[in-house]
């Protein structure tokens, strides 16, 4: 029973609940860039590049044979999806910067509200008052 209640207090904490939840909204935001970047940003540059489909862009090592009445698989080096990853990954990345930039100058526009200064402790309070009755003892004894 402990281990479930350590578990469940685990679970519960603010930090925990708050990361899962970025975690399941940059997975569907990276799914709508990755959208954005294979649906509209990539056909144009295909375009511009002589109709080139970046994730068919493949390098075959052995052609596909066929043995025994069955066709084997080519064996190819796909570098058009590393190609195409490379763009999600710095697409995605660009636009978390972007976001994070943008919570960041509205963070410090509440920031820069000045704020009151802070009050001095009790302690503080009667060191200040024995410093000035000290201040005061030695002037009078100067006198």
């Amino acid at each position: 029973m402990k281990f479930l209640n350590d578990f469940k207090a685990f679970a519960m904490r603010g930090n925990v609940v708050d990361m899962a939840v970025g975690v399941i909204i940059g997975g569907a935001f990276g799914k709508i860039v990755s959208s954005l970047v294979a649906d509209i940003i990539m056909p144009p540059i295909g375009f511009l590049v002589g109709g080139v489909n970046f994730t068919e862009l493949a390098i075959t090592l052995k052609v596909p044979e066929i043995i025994n009445g069955v066709q084997t698989a080519p064996v190819t080096i796909n570098y058009g999806n590393f190609l195409q990853a490379v763009f999600d990954f710095i697409i995605i990345a660009f636009c978390i910067f972007m976001l994070v930039r943008l919570i960041s100058r509205f963070s410090k526009k509440e920031e820069s509200k000045p704020a009151a200064p802070p009050q001095p402790s009790a302690e503080e309070k009667l060191l200040t008052e024995i410093r000035d009755l000290l201040k005061e003892r030695n002037t009078q004894g100067e006198k």
